[in-house]
C-alpha cells in the first residue's frame, strides 16, 4: 500500500498520483469518512484531464459523466459514481453502476463499500483519512 500526505495545496500531486495508478485498472474506489476530500480530488483529478463539463459531486444524480480528449484526441469518458444514499446493491443495479463498470472508460466511485461485490478484481482503492483540518493521508492499495 502506497502512502502520501497532503494538503489542499498539494492536492494536484495527490491527483496525479492518483491517475498513475489507474493506469493499472478502469476503476477506482474512493473510501473516506464525510469531509475527507473524496469529491475533491476527483474534482482535481477531472482537471488535470481538461474535462470540460462541470465536476460535481452525484450525491443526487448519483453518476455523472463526463468526457475528456487525451493527447491523440481520442475522447474518453469518466463516471463519477456517488453510492452515499444507495441503500442495496440491487438499487445501485438499477441505477445503472454495473452499466458504468462494464463500459468502456473510467468510474471514480465516491463510497463503494455498498457494492464491493460488483468490483472488478483490479478495482484501485484509495483510502482517505483526515490527519488535521487541513491535511489529508491518501492510502492507495495498488491493484492485484
Amino acid at each position: 500500500m502506497e502512502q502520501f500526505e497532503y494538503s489542499l495545496e498539494q492536492i494536484e500531486q495527490a491527483a496525479r498520483i492518483c491517475w498513475e495508478k489507474l493506469q493499472q485498472g478502469h476503476v477506482m474506489a474512493f473510501h473516506g469518512e464525510m469531509g475527507s476530500g473524496k469529491t475533491t480530488l476527483i474534482q482535481t483529478m477531472c482537471r488535470q484531464k481538461h474535462v470540460r463539463e462541470n465536476v460535481s459531486s452525484p450525491t443526487f444524480s448519483l453518476i455523472n459523466e463526463y468526457t475528456f480528449l487525451d493527447d491523440t484526441q481520442q475522447i474518453h469518458t469518466i463516471y463519477h459514481i456517488d453510492l452515499y444514499r444507495l441503500r442495496s446493491v440491487d438499487e445501485a443495479i438499477r441505477v445503472g453502476v454495473e452499466d458504468c463498470l462494464d463500459a468502456p472508460g473510467i468510474c471514480l466511485i465516491e463510497w463503494p463499500e455498498l457494492i464491493t461485490s460488483l468490483l472488478p478484481d483490479d478495482t484501485i482503492h484509495v483510502y482517505i483519512d483526515i490527519l488535521g483540518e487541513k491535511k489529508r493521508r491518501l492510502r492507495i492499495t495498488p491493484a492485484p
